[in-house]
């Protein structure tokens, strides 16, 4: 699945708010004096502790070294809890300029070095960094509390919110006020001195687990693989690709051998080629059992990580986590989750049972006797695919080569949409050779952004795709964005295209969606700009993006031959086209029981005992009707990092609830007129502009002119009919 990085925290003072500093002996002078030595000395060499003198402030990558990050935490906290002081201890009558102006300008030196290191520890981790965030993780959560349960600096905040009538407040500003409120109460800050204590606690608890869940996986993606010395087991496979699995055995010092490494998801997409069904079974349970023994366990993990956001859930006075997550999102309630996902089910298990009927079918006409499981559903999957469609995957392929799709497609649609161009900057400095960095400029030539593109797998990043900013937005700080899109495509052996496959073409297109929401923002105060908004909105502008890979003059321009370029036919674009709702059961009803699971692991009471992992998940499923022993959740407990890491815990819904708003706007466009600037201009203007600054359903309706409905989204996954 598609994600922002769930460490791209929401606001510039929330990303800054985080740790305990290591304060100077006063009592010493001669120790006082040498530590100013030693800051004044660190200043000139650390490159992290002023703005970098690159446009935008883009990060001096050439420059910065591990040991540079924690002296820049270290000041950084110490500079903001001053701040923070200063704000407090004002005397003179409290203002919106004083108090909440001067909470967003606060820690910058922090968020500085944050932005920095949480990106580098999720793309190009390393021993060191992964150490450091062990140690940084508790100190962070600390400083946060100490900015959030601060009950002076909250009495400051909450008279300005109850005379909020009285200040003459912007729009904009008012809407500021609301989110620090908010904020603030939702961190315990009206709580007793004994709850608020017992919250620190919780959170301290929260922030190391989750640190260590994370770094679990992290090293999972390195160790859990699978070695094979026997080349005829890879039949089914091309030549390329096997290729790929030497040259990965040779790197992992495995010569002569073949390595397979475990994507992210339950799925492999290698299970869709592999004959060897053996192997295959290999391959799924080396997937789905991961994370659950030995030394990167997390199967205890999880249920104290639900146990304890329960805890807090109900200090603060929610019946669970659940309730407390939602309230500040769009749906608001678990009940409108559990409804929308309920009222699918009879529909989706009717596709389902239909394309496991075809699968079977496949399975008995090929000779073979066994029930269908898990690891067969995607080979046979492809085999009822390309009967269907006559469809090769691979032959697809050839047509979407990776340069092309990123340059001659998503570039060029956001410049048909919204008038933006991308120039590469290799001058500026990047952090691997894979990453290449270019500038956004708008129509009319004024330059807005830096981005960077790091779309290739390696050791050291984690799973998944994303979006993150290395400077947030902001017009109060005349700060410009720099942003980043991540993925894990499989780069090809050196001197070959990479080819790509139509899936991880419109992951590129969403993943800059969420860029362009990072980058086009107008907003003037950084915790509502961009892509600060509600978990279940914020994947509404990158699945936007996703339809127009497919879109007639889109795909004319860049699915081409990659030998020939020779544009794609149109029979075999028909194709692929047709088969865009092949195996929308399987997808959805996937997706379906991890969000039902995300959500039932926080729906979990404080008073609860500790659940049994795999017991609670088999009980989850059964509650809803979904635990169909071919079609396993898209990530179980122990390695849903969306879910268990913290980004979007009780929120894996927010996926189709945005999906639902983006089907709704991409078939509202067509019946405007499609690509064209004008209406561009104007989702630009009303949704990818304007972040956090106004209520968001307001924000869609000043695009859409009304609600959504969900009849886009049924049509956009083929489920209005049962599949034949």
């Amino acid at each position: 699945m598609k994600t922002i990085l769930a460490t791209a925290i929401s606001s510039a003072l929330f990303l800054t708010a985080c740790s305990e500093p290591v304060d100077t002996n006063a009592n010493n002078a001669s120790k006082t004096t040498t530590a100013v030595e030693v800051s004044s000395q660190q200043q000139d060499i650390n490159p992290l502790m002023k703005p970098s003198s690159l446009q935008y402030q883009a990060p001096d990558f050439a420059a910065i070294e591990d040991a540079h990050f924690l002296p820049a935490f270290t000041k950084g906290i110490k500079q903001q809890k001053q701040e923070i002081a200063l704000i407090v201890e004002n005397t003179t009558p409290t203002s919106f300029i004083n108090t909440i102006v001067a909470l967003e300008r606060s820690g910058e030196l922090l968020g500085r070095t944050s932005s920095i290191f949480f990106n580098l520890s999720g793309t190009d981790s390393n021993p060191t960094r992964r150490e450091l965030q062990k140690e940084l993780a508790p100190k962070l959560a600390a400083h946060s509390d100490d900015i959030f349960l601060n009950k002076a600096l909250f009495s400051k905040v909450e008279s300005l919110f109850n005379n909020k009538e009285q200040l003459n407040l912007t729009a904009e500003e008012s809407r500021l006020l609301e989110v620090y409120y908010k904020r603030f109460i939702r961190a315990g800050a009206q709580l007793n001195d004994d709850q608020q204590q017992q919250i620190r606690d919780i959170n301290a608890q929260l922030s190391k687990l989750t640190t260590e869940f994370s770094q679990n996986l992290l090293a999972l993606m390195q160790s859990n693989t699978i070695l094979i010395e026997d080349k005829s087991k890879l039949a089914g496979l091309t030549e390329s690709k096997i290729q790929q699995l030497a040259n990965a055995a040779k790197e992992a010092g495995h010569k002569d051998k073949y390595l397979i490494k475990i994507t992210n998801t339950t799925r492999q997409p290698i299970l869709a080629s592999l004959e060897n069904r053996e192997l295959r079974e290999k391959v799924w349970q080396a997937s789905a059992d991961r994370a659950l023994s030995g030394k990167n366990s997390n199967r205890n993990m999880v249920p104290k990580l639900a146990k304890l956001r329960s805890e807090r859930a109900a200090l603060l006075g929610y019946d669970s986590y659940a309730d407390y997550g939602l309230e500040s999102q769009m749906v608001k309630k678990p009940s409108a989750v559990y409804d929308m996902f309920g009222s699918m089910v009879p529909q989706l298990l009717q596709n389902v049972n239909a394309e496991a009927g075809a699968i079977k079918a496949k399975i008995n006409a090929s000779g073979k006797d066994f029930e269908l499981q898990p690891w067969d559903w995607f080979y046979y999957a492809e085999q009822v695919r390309k009967d269907k469609y006559n469809l090769d995957e691979n032959a697809v392929k050839e047509y979407f080569e990776f340069n092309r799709v990123l340059e001659d497609g998503v570039f060029y649609t956001m410049n048909r949409f919204y008038g933006v161009t991308f120039k590469p900057r290799p001058d500026l400095p990047v952090y691997h050779p894979n990453v290449k960095a270019y500038e956004l400029f708008d129509h009319d030539g004024t330059s807005l952004a830096i981005f960077y593109a790091d779309y290739f797998a390696r050791e050291g990043k984690r799973g998944g795709a994303w979006m993150s900013s290395f400077v947030r937005p902001s017009e109060l700080l005349n700060n410009k964005p720099v942003v980043v899109n991540v993925m894990n495509i499989q780069k090809a052996p050196e001197g070959e295209p990479t080819l790509i496959s139509y899936s991880e073409a419109t992951t590129i297109f969403h993943e800059l969606g969420h860029g362009l929401h990072g980058m086009l923002t107008k907003v003037k105060y950084p915790s509502l700009a961009g892509t600060s908004v509600s978990r279940d909105f914020v994947e509404f502008p990158s699945t936007f993006e996703e339809d127009w890979a497919m879109h007639p003059e889109v795909i004319a321009n860049y699915a081409k031959h990659y030998k020939t370029g020779e544009p794609i036919q149109a029979d075999l674009l028909k194709k692929v086209i047709d088969s865009r709702s092949f195996n929308q059961g399987f997808d959805t009803l996937e997706y379906v029981a991890a969000a039902l699971l995300d959500m039932e692991w926080h729906s979990v009471p404080a008073d609860a005992p500790l659940q049994d992992i795999v017991e609670f998940e088999k009980t989850a499923l059964d509650k809803h009707n979904i635990n169909v022993p071919f079609i396993p959740p898209r990530y179980k407990s122990a390695y849903f990092s969306h879910s268990m890491g913290g980004g979007y815990s009780a929120g894996y819904y927010a996926y189709m609830w945005s999906e639902i708003l983006a089907a709704d706007a991409y078939a509202f466009v067509q019946e405007e007129g499609g690509l064209k600037r004008e209406i561009g201009d104007k989702y630009r203007k009303e949704i990818l502009e304007v972040g956090n600054s106004r209520d968001l359903m307001e924000s869609y309706k000043a695009f859409r002119g009304q609600e959504p409905s969900t009849k886009a989204l049924l049509k956009r996954r083929g489920l209005t009919t049962v599949v034949n």
